[in-house]
């Protein structure tokens, strides 16, 4: 049951509206999925500490703390696997999930999502040196072993591709990227910001971009989940993001895929 690194949140104890503490806003995240987060053992002005030896940094830290500061609280990362995120949410052991998560109707039934934070674009990874390099449709992947991340809209779409080999899914992003650079796959289903870092670390892999009308039917669009039952705090969330251009977040998107570790 992946556990949160690092201490656990203290928590206020007062019932009063004037607490003197300030709140802590309790993120979830992978810490695994560059550039929107990753694990570090080096601070800068962009990670937040999440045990006694790491750090985590990332699109969604930057965001995660932006957003806290704006609603008057202070941030908390907490690494989680992330089939336990929503589970973590409800549990009460973090606050609001920011990892790179879309916003779709099943999950909707069992958290509440703020407006998008960003928006992606789908891409295929394949072996630089492939016969799927050059593919320009997601039905040039016809036959070929195709791979996402597990409970991920990344996974679900494969079967969008006629006459694929859908690899059944990866535990994490890292994995995929590796049976991929091992030869057991032919492509990993990705973002574009997250597989602009992986090709930039590991150059026999390239980025297959879909031309309009030929790429996967899926919303792209990341969002904050929290509680259904703490509107107060969608609300709040809410009217923080609006307050974040789309050239800022494109920018802060840009700097993370620049800083991001050089190796997956």
């Amino acid at each position: 049951t992946g556990c949160a690194s690092g201490s656990t949140a203290s928590t206020t104890t007062s019932a009063s509206s004037s607490t003197t503490a300030t709140e802590t806003l309790r993120v979830g995240m992978e810490c695994n999925y560059a550039p929107f987060n990753w694990t570090t053992t080096t601070a800068n002005d962009t990670t937040q500490k999440i045990s006694s030896a790491d750090y985590c940094d990332g699109y969604d830290v930057v965001i995660a703390t932006k957003l806290a500061t704006a609603v008057g609280r202070n941030v908390e990362i907490v690494k989680l696997d992330w089939d336990n995120l929503i589970l973590s949410l409800q549990n009460n052991q973090i606050d609001a999930i920011i990892a790179g998560m879309t916003d779709t109707p099943e999950r909707e039934q069992e958290v509440s999502f703020t407006d998008q934070y960003y928006e992606s674009e789908e891409v295929m990874i394949v072996r630089a040196d492939g016969k799927y390099a050059s593919a320009t449709s997601i039905q040039d992947f016809s036959g070929a072993t195709v791979q996402g991340q597990m409970n991920t809209i990344y996974d679900e779409v494969i079967d969008q591709i006629n006459g694929v080999t859908h690899q059944p899914a990866a535990e994490s992003f890292p994995a995929a990227i590796q049976a991929l650079q091992s030869g057991a796959i032919d492509g990993v289903v990705s973002e574009l910001p997250v597989a602009n870092g992986v090709v930039a670390a590991n150059k026999e892999l390239s980025i297959v971009r879909f031309a309009s009308g030929k790429g996967f039917t899926a919303d792209t669009t990341v969002s904050v989940a929290v509680r259904k039952t703490d509107t107060d705090l969608k609300d709040a969330l809410n009217t923080a993001l609006s307050n974040i251009s789309t050239s800022e977040r494109e920018s802060l998107m840009e700097a993370a895929v620049n800083r991001q570790p050089a190796t997956n």
